[in-house]
């Protein structure tokens, strides 16, 4: 999810849940240690909870890095070892690490002893030929000795050559059932469910054998899935949003970044799919499409965006508060920021 999940659509989804659990895009620890800090790892309160994911395979830069977003003030810091790009393979990290379990255990020990928040690890089912669920567990069981607090495991295989990183996550067959057995067979980790999951009804489905369901390309491709995360599986006593109150939460964001000069598309980019499949989508696409990247855009562009979308359709609220029970403390819906 590089280049999509940055602060800017962090708090556009947090105009439509409050509970779900966020993640940064994954950084790297050179850029970390050696960047512009405030620019990769800004944030505003209202994004929390939130998780910093990174993408390195050095124990003492890791450390370096959880040090620094515990600082900051995040909730939880992830090591990406599901990633399967040229770039992360360059680098030697990201699902390349799932040939090297005790240097991932290392990594996490390093990060539990600098920060004293959650240290969490993203990973694939295998990668290359080690794709067994032998293998897997063995993985799992070696990291875990070290101390991670949770294990979102993308429930399909990597191959590091041969496929690219969107074949990668279409290609390999999900194998749902070898996440389950690991919960199963562990039940005292905290297993959680990532790969193909694009509904909410789905994500039901997932939480009655594991932890916790990680969402990726379907939270960006579809927003609005969430508008019922916080009733359906964190027992919010609070109305669901409606679109419109989505658009009305983000003027004062959008004054706040226009007023220091900002380039508004930076964050109309993020907005184009809050209508899909719906009357009036195509048009509220195309003006954010057309008047986001001008330097005259002003906040006025959402409304405008929005003057083609029946009422019916901004005011609607997927959910009655009283329509589900309410949800045990152990369940997590998350949204996965990773390849």
């Amino acid at each position: 999810m590089m280049d999509r999940t940055d602060r800017h659509y962090r708090v556009f989804m947090r105009q439509i849940t409050r509970h779900v659990l966020l993640y940064t895009e994954m950084v790297t620890t050179g850029a970390i240690l050696k960047g512009d800090r405030d620019r990769l790892l800004g944030f505003d309160l209202v994004e929390k909870p939130l998780a910093l994911q990174l993408g390195g395979d050095d124990p003492n830069e890791l450390a370096g890095c959880a040090a620094v977003a515990a600082d900051l003030g995040y909730d939880e810091v992830n090591l990406n070892v599901g990633c399967p790009s040229e770039r992360v393979q360059k680098g030697s990290f990201g699902a390349c690490l799932m040939a090297e379990p005790q240097r991932v255990a290392d990594a996490v020990a390093a990060m539990r002893h600098a920060a004293p928040i959650p240290v969490t690890v993203k990973h694939r089912i295998g990668v290359d030929d080690l794709d067994t669920y032998e293998h897997m567990r063995s993985f799992v069981e070696t990291v875990a000795a070290a101390g991670c607090d949770r294990f979102s495991v993308h429930a399909r295989k990597a191959w590091l050559s041969g496929l690219s990183p969107k074949e990668n996550r279409q290609i390999p067959p999900l194998r749902y059932d070898d996440v389950y057995r690991l919960k199963r067979e562990l039940p005292h980790l905290r297993i959680e469910i990532n790969g193909g999951i694009t509904s909410m009804d789905s994500t039901q489905e997932h939480l009655s054998h594991v932890d916790g369901v990680m969402i990726g390309r379907a939270a960006y491709d579809h927003p609005f899935l969430f508008a019922e995360a916080d009733a359906r599986f964190f027992g919010s006593q609070q109305p669901s949003p409606s679109r419109r109150q989505v658009i009305e939460g983000l003027v004062r964001y959008l004054e706040r970044w226009h007023r220091q000069g900002i380039p508004l598309s930076r964050i109309t980019r993020h907005l184009m799919h809050l209508f899909n499949g719906q009357p009036g989508a195509r048009f509220w696409r195309r003006t954010l499409s057309e008047h986001g990247p001008s330097s005259s855009c002003d906040p006025g562009i959402l409304a405008l965006a929005a003057s083609q979308i029946p009422d019916s359709v901004l005011n609607h609220r997927p959910v009655a508060v009283d329509h589900y029970p309410a949800a045990s403390a152990t369940t997590q819906s998350s949204l996965d920021t990773a390849c």
